[in-house]
């Protein structure tokens, strides 16, 4: 597959991951009584209200990323620690469940076409289950890439919020004034190859167990 044939799997595979990853967080904190994000814009599904050009670019390139942060107040939350605890966990969340979705659809299609429940013969029916088959493997590589990554406690990443519930809160916000300078920090981690190890190991390792519970239910 060259590589303008893969932009047409690639990009909208990214945009969902991306745009789906970042409304769940502003979900979440609307439901816990927050009106920030919905103020701010942020429960749509306009990818470009929730893009980061160096995390969009770092997914691009990596298949390991992050997006714009959903401002929250979690002054309305009743339990603080743990209401930004729910919020952090639920883009990483969603990305989980967008993998898992995409891999059993992917072995879904493949059972369908063993089976003979999809007409063949039929061109237009064909072509979309053709995109599919070469769309999903992308939406499931970028949204576990995405979630696996937000989980790193490092700022701008979700995994940073973890550290609000853990440590004092003067001393997390005192981390928090530098978020800025950690983006190309990660950046360069990744390019240099630094974090490959750990986190393939962490994607192989949920890809596999994805995998063998579709294949499970589906009895391939």
């Amino acid at each position: 597959m060259d590589q303008l044939s893969t932009l047409i799997y690639s990009i909208p595979a990214l945009l969902i991951a991306l745009t789906l990853h970042e409304f769940a967080h502003g979900w979440v904190s609307d439901k816990l009584g927050d009106p920030t994000p919905r103020r701010n814009g942020r429960l749509s599904l306009n990818p470009l209200r929730h893009l980061d050009p160096l995390g969009t670019l770092s997914l691009f390139l990596f298949h390991f990323g992050w997006a714009k942060p959903v401002m929250v107040n979690p002054n309305y939350y009743q339990n603080k620690k743990q209401g930004m605890v729910n919020v952090a966990m639920a883009g990483p969340m969603m990305n989980f469940l967008l993998a898992f979705i995409s891999i059993f659809a992917y072995y879904g299609i493949i059972k369908m076409l063993r089976i003979g429940l999809i007409p063949m013969h039929s061109g237009i029916i064909t072509s979309i289950f053709d995109y599919l088959l070469e769309f999903l493997p992308f939406l499931l590589s970028y949204n576990l890439g995405l979630g696996i990554f937000n989980l790193i406690p490092i700022p701008p990443l979700d995994g940073s919020k973890f550290l609000n519930a853990l440590l004092p809160e003067q001393l997390y916000f005192g981390i928090m004034r530098y978020e800025r300078y950690f983006a190309p920090i990660l950046i360069l981690l990744l390019y240099t190859g630094i974090l490959n190890i750990p986190l393939d190991f962490v994607n192989d390792a949920l890809f596999n167990l994805m995998k063998n519970i579709s294949l499970t239910i589906l009895r391939l």
